[in-house]
């Protein structure tokens, strides 16, 4: 392709094209005497007619000359060469009737006619302009008939879908051709755009195999899951590649290019529109309030963090024990988010001098509370490490929260605190029972809120990021159970929700999100392979290593004696649960955190399970205790 450029320069310099204009612009003036007198010039006309055309001839070219309208690369025009082309024939041909004035009061006659100049400057603008798109288009057609291209189809007909058409044909070294357009919308199906038909997409296997498709891009920023999954279906069948473009946000200097479009991952399946958050609310109850984050290098807590600094907080304090993660959120912070109010705690929220001390000095008057022991397994072997995080410490703040007047204090649970059986989710669970009995307290002007969600995509240890890495290692890919289903969502969308759901509750409440539909993890597995470009069985094996210990087939955000409120927004409901008086839980729970320390993992347990009596161990050795309180009923 290269040899063909350089003939293409070498055989069209500048003073070619320079000259090329010039007699366009001598044939349009011509043709404008002529249009403007019907043919039929007089002899008067005829003898003034020489004159006209060099006084315009001579100023197009001076004015081309100023303006390099022959500086571009005509078989690459784009809109900025048909804008200087228009401004510099409309400059000239305002200096011709400057030049037209002065002819009247010198011998009192145009040298021009007004009418022709008119008529002129729409001939040579048009005429400039239609050779150069004419020379683009079959330079590029020219190109496309001598390299390979490989068929696409776009799914989208809007102004995305269009833009990524033009990138595909801008880019000279890109060896795709786009033959169609899909869209779901069966009244635009048989109409074209630019030349190329718009299919439905219910005819989408036949389009890709009576076109060859070999690369199908998603334009569509709304598209639903359901459909993503038809397409993607469709597509991994057919050995398809299905790619997507990136956030208008991240366009270099506004413009897509081929490669910026990315191969399709399996969290774009995941995930949903965008949540709008109102700035005006949220500024309100946040900004210019000190603001503390626990657990902030986590992956909830950073994105909290984040998305904070949005709303003008007077400070924000990273509260972690992690000290490599907090100096990384520390940095991030202030260089990339240019938010500079910041104070760094490195601590445990165990440690109860180390929070008085914190409220002390920085006075936090919304707490979001993150930190946390969250891995099932890990948690059913260590009980009384859950209970000392989760439980004790989550205690130690909500307390001292209660003794300094904090306003708020929003607690990040799970979807695993409903029926739980495990030893994480009842930890959590009693933090949820202790948190909400303190809003039942007379003497208690802070507002506790709870917030439960399932799986977030990218999280520390989650299952997308472990896939990964196991594919690229080459397999197998370890899944529990065949049927096991999972509920998913964004880490921003997750706190995104968080900050609405804090914002809009007054106290004692459990907000749980509109989760989705829930996702079966082979399936998820067998589209990360596909979406690999390996196939399920020959190059990547599934394998099977049964339900780990307190792990359960299908989470659920409410339990069976729950029901929901909905609220002003639809992606948050309200979880409307058993309040539980303070003075009826405080003790139980004082007595679980004193024998934590003494790691009797079945005493811990049985205490759990008195406080909350719906936690039924699942796959675990403390199924035993369970039998034994079934047992005197029996």
């Amino acid at each position: 392709m290269t040899p063909n450029i350089n003939i293409l320069r070498r055989i069209t310099p500048r003073w070619v094209v320079f000259l090329i204009d010039i007699v366009i612009c001598f044939a349009s003036i011509v043709l404008a005497y002529y249009l403007r007198f019907n043919f039929h010039l007089s002899e008067t006309e005829r003898a003034f007619m020489p004159s006209g055309i060099l006084a315009v001839t001579v100023i197009r070219a001076i004015s081309f000359f100023i303006g390099k309208t022959y500086s571009g690369m005509v078989r690459f025009t784009g809109t900025h060469d048909i804008i200087r082309i228009l401004i510099v024939i409309v400059c000239g041909s305002a200096a011709l009737g400057v030049i037209d004035i002065i002819t009247l009061g010198l011998i009192g006659k145009y040298i021009v006619p007004l009418s022709i100049l008119i008529i002129d400057t729409f001939i040579s603008t048009s005429t400039l302009i239609f050779s150069r798109l004419l020379i683009k288009i079959l330079y590029l057609d020219y190109n496309s008939q001598q390299k390979i291209s490989n068929n696409v189809l776009i799914y989208g007909m809007g102004n995305l879908a269009q833009t990524t058409k033009r990138a595909i044909e801008r880019d000279r070294h890109s060896l795709y051709k786009v033959v169609g357009f899909i869209e779901h919308h069966k009244k635009v199906a048989g109409n074209k755009i630019d030349g190329i038909r718009i299919f439905h997409i219910k005819d989408l296997e036949s389009v890709i195999d009576e076109n060859n498709v070999s690369l199908l891009i998603i334009s569509e920023r709304s598209l639903s899951i359901a459909r993503k999954n038809f397409v993607l279906d469709i597509c991994l069948s057919r050995n398809v590649e299905v790619r997507t473009i990136p956030e208008v946000s991240t366009w270099v200097n506004g413009e897509l290019s081929v490669n910026q479009i990315r191969k399709f991952k399996i969290e774009d399946l995941l995930e949903r529109p965008e949540i709008h958050i109102d700035p005006d609310d949220m500024n309100r109850n946040i900004g210019d309030k000190v603001i503390m984050v626990t657990g902030a290098a986590g992956s909830i807590g950073s994105e909290i963090v984040r998305q904070l600094t949005r709303f003008s907080p007077k400070t924000i304090i990273l509260f972690d024990c992690a000290e490599s993660p907090l100096y990384d959120i520390e940095l991030e912070i202030r260089e990339e988010y240019k938010f500079t109010n910041i104070e760094i705690v490195i601590g445990d929220i165990r440690d109860r001098n180390l929070v008085n001390q914190v409220f002390d000095k920085y006075k936090p008057e919304i707490i979001y509370h993150a930190a946390a022991y969250k891995h099932v397994p890990m948690m059913e072997n260590h009980p009384s490490e859950a209970i000392i995080t989760n439980v004790m410490g989550t205690k130690i703040l909500a307390d001292t929260a209660v003794r300094h007047n904090a306003q708020k204090f929003v607690m990040i649970s799970t979807d695993k605190a409903v029926n739980p059986t495990n030893v994480m989710g009842a930890s959590k669970r009693i933090a949820e029972i202790y948190t909400q009995s303190l809003n039942n307290e007379a003497n208690v002007s802070t507002q506790f809120i709870t917030t439960r969600f399932g799986n977030v995509l990218g999280s520390n240890g989650s299952v997308i990021p472990r896939f990964r890495k196991q594919i690229e290692n080459g397999g197998p890919i370890t899944v529990t159970h065949p049927e096991i289903t999972r509920y998913f969502m964004t880490i921003p969308e997750a706190c995104q929700l968080v900050l609405i759901a804090g914002n809009m509750g007054t106290g004692g409440e459990i907000f749980i999100f509109d989760m989705g539909e829930p996702v079966k993890i082979a399936k998820l597995a067998e589209k990360m392979i596909m979406l690999s470009g390996l196939k399920v069985g020959s190059d990547i094996e599934i394998k099977y290593t049964g339900l780990r210990p307190g792990e359960k087939l299908y989470e659920e955000l409410l339990a069976s004696k729950e029901n929901t409120i909905p609220t002003e927004n639809n992606q948050i409901m309200v979880a409307r649960v058993r309040v539980y008086n303070h003075s009826e839980v405080a003790s139980p729970i004082e007595h679980l955190i004193e024998i934590a320390p003494e790691r009797n993992d079945m005493e811990i347990v049985s205490e759990m399970k008195k406080i909350v009596p719906e936690f039924i161990s699942n796959n675990s050795v403390f199924e035993e205790l369970d039998k034994k309180i079934e047992s005197p009923a029996q």
